[in-house]
């Protein structure tokens, strides 16, 4: 009988787990200031030194210079460079230490050889924010590494908070500081959007973008090689500035992602938050004993942790600002059911089929509404959604129609086509779209095919901060987009659950294994460690010979099945090492011999692990893995042979909560076979999302669990009983 489930386990709150392996904390040095608020230097500056200004137009010097001066920034501005006397018509220092005002803020734009030299003198002086242009440091490598060290530590004991090196600079378009210390040759449009690149070649692209799609930006910082302030450093501060109502992020890779994680997830709640991360296409997998460890990667737990923390992950730069310039709106749809109102069934069909395919529904108006519909529009329009008006729809047909169908409690989001006739004002039209847009408590996003920027109606679109996009199938990716995004919000805030487990006798397992120097567990220590936290095993015996293996089988019971036990076999169906069927003493002695046959020439010591044999249920899969960036990851599937097959696979970062567990039994692909396919019993999900829930446990409570394989793990039909059937444990000191 395989071990009972504990129905009893008592659950309660817990404090997080301690900071997973593979990713270092920043040192924070006896002069560094603490908290959001020191970021305040950087962003909020009274005074601005610029070192390395230039008088010749095309250096970087320069244009930061120029961007401060045209740009409007409230403070004085000291250019400081010894070999110019005046720079942009500003009297110039030979040092920053040589201005008599105060300084807040110093951008470096010198040689990385007289970086060092500058920060030091900036601070002396007495300035608390560094923003380091400069590149040649820890990106080069070799002694640029060591050179960018250097900085990161004089920063930390003269207290400045540092920006870079390596980058393009920041900017605050706050009406009170209205500050642009960047190089980028586009002055931003003010808004509510904070925005930080990794990558300072892209962030100039990204504020040209910005402006021409009218979106507006709060603050913006390009970071560089991130020496010093970190991702979670500006979602911290951009938590509590009240300029910033989103926050949309150019990620290349983490730093800190067990402080990322927590700021995240409590900052999504109120302030959506969009990234594009780049690299998905590297492998990231690495050799590994598990499936788990062949199936996870990099990219796999980027996804998880972002998901987890209500973060959406977009593909391009592209698809970031088309759905930043509908949230900047301020509404995201209750639900996923969208109206469509057009006046040609080209687009709307268009529109229709990306909608649906991405997973929002059509809404079914209700008969108020279609009856208004009928009585409004010609007997040629369709009062079915999507509502077409047919071509000769002008403004006030539109007027009426969006104001019936916005009013139908069914609708939750509106998407407006206009294909613009020569007879039809367009700019007539697209200011019923914006009255209608703002006066609305639901997203409304407009289409104008054949549109383009400088248009009229356009334009009267993008000063109103309604959402237009060119084509049918953009507009469905935004409505997709803003639709993830109130979802991602909605997760419930959960604590992980505790379970009444026996961990002594978990923890007199591992520290056997490590003192035999062992990095594998192996017979009755995966036993012993399953049933100690309530994972349900087959019934089962490791033996070295006949004598044994009978002995065994009467306890057990046939039917069986025989798995070879050899050093270095971890994959023994490939190896033929599993016989299954053996209902009695003489089909136990040949799958003996044939074991013996096949493996003990290359393995003397091996033994042979009878288990029951099992049948009447889906094999599944449960595993863990370390990834060297985010720690440890979870991972459900369809399992048995099929796991790396078919590779119906998904994945969580460690600890779980309820509703990570939730969301991963109901992932799968196949989740219909746990549901009951073909006229079979469904599998008890309840009781799988419980065991994905007390390994999270057994991960916290032992780390030295490197990799954890279940697989596969017989999901009984309700009634029936679940139990592994094979496990595999990796650990590590």
């Amino acid at each position: 009988m395989a071990i009972p489930k504990k129905k009893s386990a008592k659950r309660s709150a817990r404090k997080p787990a301690a900071a997973r392996r593979g990713a270092a904390k920043k040192p924070r040095g006896k002069g560094r200031a603490a908290g959001a608020s020191s970021l305040d230097a950087l962003f909020r500056p009274r005074s601005i030194a610029v070192v390395g200004a230039s008088r010749r137009a095309n250096q970087i010097g320069h244009q930061i210079v120029c961007n401060l001066v045209e740009g409007g920034f409230t403070g004085p501005v000291y250019p400081v460079n010894p070999h110019a006397p005046v720079v942009h018509s500003m009297h110039c220092f030979e040092r920053v230490s040589a201005i008599p005002g105060e300084v807040d803020l110093a951008v470096l734009v010198v040689p990385r050889e007289r970086v060092l030299e500058a920060a030091r003198d900036c601070g002396q002086k007495g300035v608390r924010g560094l923003v380091v242009i400069t590149a040649g440091f820890s990106e080069v490598g070799g002694e640029g590494g060591a050179r960018q060290a250097e900085l990161v530590e004089l920063c930390q004991q003269l207290g400045m908070r540092l920006i870079g090196p390596n980058c393009m600079g920041i900017l605050n378009t706050a009406e009170a500081f209205s500050m642009n210390a960047s190089f980028a040759d586009t002055q931003p449009v003010r808004g509510k959007a904070a925005f930080l690149s990794q990558s300072g070649a892209l962030g100039a692209a990204i504020l040209a973008d910005a402006r021409g799609l009218g979106l507006g930006m709060s603050m913006f910082a390009s970071v560089g090689n991130r020496a010093d302030v970190s991702s979670a450093d500006l979602l911290e501060y951009w938590e509590h500035d009240p300029d910033t109502d989103q926050i949309l992020m150019y990620l290349e890779a983490f730093d800190e992602p067990e402080r990322f994680m927590p700021i995240a997830r409590r900052i999504s709640r109120t302030k959506p938050i969009l990234v594009v991360k780049s690299g998905r296409t590297a492998s990231g997998a690495r050799a590994a004993i598990s499936h788990t460890g062949s199936l996870a990667g990099s990219e796999a737990a980027v996804d998880s942790l972002l998901y987890q923390c209500g973060v959406l992950r977009v593909d391009s730069m592209e698809e970031l600002f088309s759905i930043a310039s509908a949230v900047q709106t301020g509404k995201l749809p209750a639900g996923h059911r969208l109206a469509i109102v057009t006046n040609a069934g080209g687009p709307g069909i268009l529109a229709t089929d990306a909608c649906v395919s991405a997973g929002l529904v059509l809404a079914e108006l209700s008969k108020q509404t279609t009856r208004a519909l009928e009585r409004l529009l010609p007997p040629e329009a369709s009062t079915a959604n999507p509502v077409d008006l047919i071509a000769s729809a002008d403004a006030e047909r539109f007027d009426k129609s969006l104001a019936l169908v916005a009013a139908d409690p069914n609708v939750d989001m509106l998407l407006a086509i206009f294909v613009a006739p020569i007879m039809i004002d367009s700019e007539s039209v697209a200011a019923v779209f914006a009255k209608h847009a703002v006066a609305l408590d639901k997203p409304l996003l407009t289409c104008l095919p054949g549109k383009g920027h400088g248009d009229p109606a356009i334009e009267l679109l993008q000063r109103a901060g309604v959402p237009n996009y060119r084509f049918p199938e953009e507009a469905a990716r935004v409505l997709t987009g803003i639709r993830k995004l109130q979802m991602l919000r909605e997760r419930p805030a959960e604590a992980p659950p505790v379970f009444r487990v026996n961990k002594k006798k978990a923890r007199r397992v591992i520290e056997a294994a490590l003192e035999a120097d062992r990095t594998t567990l192996k017979g009755s220590e995966l036993y012993d460690l399953a049933s100690a936290y309530g994972i349900p095993v087959v019934p089962s015996s490791i033996v070295s010979t006949r004598e044994e293996a009978l002995r065994a089988a009467r306890k057990i019971g046939f039917p069986l099945v025989a798995k070879v036990e050899a050093k270095g076999l971890l994959h023994k169906s490939d190896s033929g090492g599993v016989i299954l069927g053996i209902r009695d003493r003489g089909d136990l002695f040949d799958a003996f011999d044939k074991l013996e046959q096949r493996f003990l020439e290359e393995s003397p010591d091996m033994q042979v692990l009878l288990q029951s044999m099992r049948s009447g249920g889906v094999e599944t899969f449960f595993g863990a893995a370390t990834d060297p960036a985010f720690g440890r990851m979870l991972a459900f599937g369809l399992g048995g042979i099929h796991v790396e097959i078919l590779k119906d696979v998904v994945f969580r970062v460690h600890p779980l909560t309820p509703t990570d567990a939730e969301e991963m039994v109901h992932g799968i692909r196949s989740v219909a076979l746990l549901d009951g396919a073909r006229g079979k019993p469904p599998v008890d999900k309840q009781e799988l999302q419980e065991l994905l829930l007390r390994i999270s446990q057994l991960l916290t409570d032992l780390p030295e669990i490197q990799e954890l394989d279940l697989n596969p793990y017989l999901a009984g039909y309700e009634g029936q009983g679940s139990c592994i059937l094979d496990m595999r444990v990796r650990i590590e000191r």
